[in-house]
């Protein structure tokens, strides 16, 4: 099935605002979703919006009186340390409760619109708040939206789940919510933690009792570029995947893997992540009969990046990928600059060739990306039936 992809949209979502000075601007979202119409591609979309979840639904993955703690804190604007809400990252403002309530629902109602037989593909811009824990906020997450989907979906039956995670960061949240739950696997593609937050997300990482080898975590090398980053993915993501054979794919964009993040360390272009997206709904089809939830994520470049970069990925899960040639639509770019000041890119592309030598041609031990990638196969692939060797 190719079509209109569903997109779970409302501009109530860019409530989710730590703020002018914080990193997670919801200027992000918003000059996707205006690129995204000003290049033509909400008019094939079909436009849905977030759901209503109950206490019940966020419960399935945060503990009652972290919820309750949210709740306070979203009424009073206090910091309630404890529960990782104050100053630094994840600073309380008005409203944070039902802000990041709408961001669940929006991605619970791109699952239920796949489960429900209305959408093959759908796309909450807006989710992929990875970093928060059952009973903790992190790295700007209040609640964990793809984990909220992920249970929501367990509950209405779905027997095996997959989740991968491309966003620069550890996919931490996600990852502790499912570790001892055979049902869902979690891979996330991240800089390694000796140079990252959340510092963890080792290989050795791999799954509680009952759940072995389904948790993995590639951890590379600060500096990673295009070839090293997509032939790790090559390396892991698609055997992993075909052995588990989920039902439903759950992906997380985060775009700060790009060279011009200012939060990381690794080296990607837009032409790299563009190809990691295409890569993704290939697998949709061929190991979950195409069902595919996509959220948005980390990416701290607001002009440059992620536009562009989510832009791609709605186009590419509608089954018409942009030229990236293609130059941007001026009418945007007179909105980027009205809207930020910073001068917007012209083209689609970052002119990068995207291109990598496939794991499969052999493993090199003095290289560091192939180290990382051993290291993560040696760790998970035989409890999948599958040699860590090339």
């Amino acid at each position: 099935m190719t079509g209109p992809v569903t997109v779970v949209w409302d501009e109530a979502l860019l409530a989710y605002d730590f703020g002018p000075e914080h990193p997670l601007r919801p200027a992000r979202v918003e000059l996707t979703m205006a690129l995204a119409r000003d290049a033509g591609l909400l008019e094939r979309a079909k436009l849905i919006t977030p759901m209503a979840l109950s206490g019940g639904d966020l419960a399935r993955v945060h503990d009652l009186d972290y919820l309750a703690a949210v709740q306070a804190a979203s009424e009073s604007g206090r910091p309630l340390l404890d529960y990782g809400l104050g100053p630094g990252d994840n600073p309380t403002f008005a409203g944070m409760h039902e802000a990041a309530t709408l961001v669940c629902g929006a991605t619970v109602a791109g699952a239920a619109a796949i489960l429900a037989g209305d959408a093959l593909h759908a796309f909450s811009p807006a989710g992929g708040l990875h970093h928060a824990m059952p009973g903790q906020a992190s790295g700007f997450c209040i609640y964990n939206d793809p984990a909220v989907a992920i249970a929501w979906m367990l509950a209405q039956g779905v027997g095996r789940i997959a989740y991968v995670d491309v966003d620069v960061h550890h996919g931490d949240g996600v990852e502790a919510a499912f570790y001892h739950d055979p049902r869902v696997l979690t891979i996330s593609m991240h800089e390694h933690p000796m140079t990252l937050f959340p510092g963890t997300g080792l290989p050795d990482v791999n799954g509680g009792p009952g759940a072995e080898g389904t948790a993995v975590n590639v951890a590379l090398p600060a500096g990673t570029g295009d070839p090293g980053w997509l032939r790790a993915f090559d390396a892991v993501v698609p055997p992993l995947l075909r052995a588990f054979r989920p039902q439903i794919l759950v992906t997380q964009h985060g775009c700060d893997s790009h060279r011009l993040d200012p939060l990381a360390h690794l080296e990607l272009s837009i032409d790299g992540q563009r190809t990691a997206h295409a890569w993704l709904h290939q697998l949709a089809h061929e190991t979950a009969e195409g069902h595919w939830v996509l959220t948005g994520g980390g990416g701290y470049a607001l002009v440059q990046v992620v536009p562009r970069t989510w832009t791609h990925l709605l186009a590419e899960s509608s089954g018409r990928p942009l030229d990236p040639a293609a130059a941007t639509p001026e009418s945007w770019r007179e909105y980027a600059r009205a809207r930020t000041g910073a001068h917007p890119p012209e083209t689609m592309t970052d002119g990068a060739a995207a291109s990598f030598v496939p794991f499969s041609s052999g493993y090199d031990p003095a290289d560091a990306v192939d180290r990382a990638i051993m290291a993560t196969r040696n760790a998970v692939f035989p409890l999948h039936g599958l040699l860590p060797s090339p």
